[in-house]
């Protein structure tokens, strides 16, 4: 795999040149904006996204297990499919983003927000959300097991057939959210 410098991926995607065949593991691409482009397929474990514009950008079927994105603005960005494993998104905007069977397995969301988001089928266990966004979010057959929900705002959330086994929603909002079939067993914080 070809190994480019920051400049030279950067000037590739302003031009709207492929990044197929580009090693993008590590990458550090840190307070750039890169609003729409697409980034699909690409293996960016480790990579470095900090501050980020991705807002509407296509990032389905990426890997970035392990990724920093601490503070990225991924609205209505596409991660369907996305591998983000053990990533970094604390404080990141996600609202009305697209993670349909987005694999989030002990994710960092601290403070994030996943406001009108489709989190449809995705796995989100043991991942830490204290604090986040989640009103109105879509979160049907969704994993949450192990996670730390608390203090969350579930207004309006859909969470019908979710796993939620031994998810802890201490002072959580939860407002008008749909439990319809979910899993419950060993869940605390819930309303009686």
């Amino acid at each position: 795999m070809t190994q480019l410098s920051r400049e030279e991926i950067l000037d590739q995607i302003r031009s709207g040149q492929s990044l197929a065949g580009i090693n993008m593991t590590g990458v550090d691409l840190s307070y750039e904006s890169l609003k729409g482009v697409n980034l699909s397929g690409l293996d960016l474990r480790e990579a470095h996204l900090q501050n980020c514009n991705l807002e509407g950008a296509n990032l389905s079927g990426c890997n970035l297990e392990s990724a920093f994105l601490f503070g990225a603005n991924l609205h209505k960005a596409n991660l369907s499919g996305a591998l983000l494993s053990e990533a970094n998104l604390q404080d990141s905007n996600l609202d009305e983003a697209n993670l349909v069977k987005a694999t989030l397995c002990h994710t960092s969301l601290f403070g994030s927000s996943l406001e009108k988001a489709d989190l449809t089928d995705a796995d989100l266990s043991r991942a830490r959300m204290k604090r986040a966004n989640l009103r109105h979010a879509t979160l049907h057959r969704a994993n949450l097991q192990n996670v730390h929900i608390e203090r969350a705002d579930l207004t309006g959330a859909t969470l019908a057939g979710a796993n939620l086994t031994n998810t802890n929603f201490t002072n959580a909002i939860i407002k008008q959210t749909d439990l319809t079939d979910a899993i419950l067993e060993g869940a605390i914080g819930l309303p009686g």
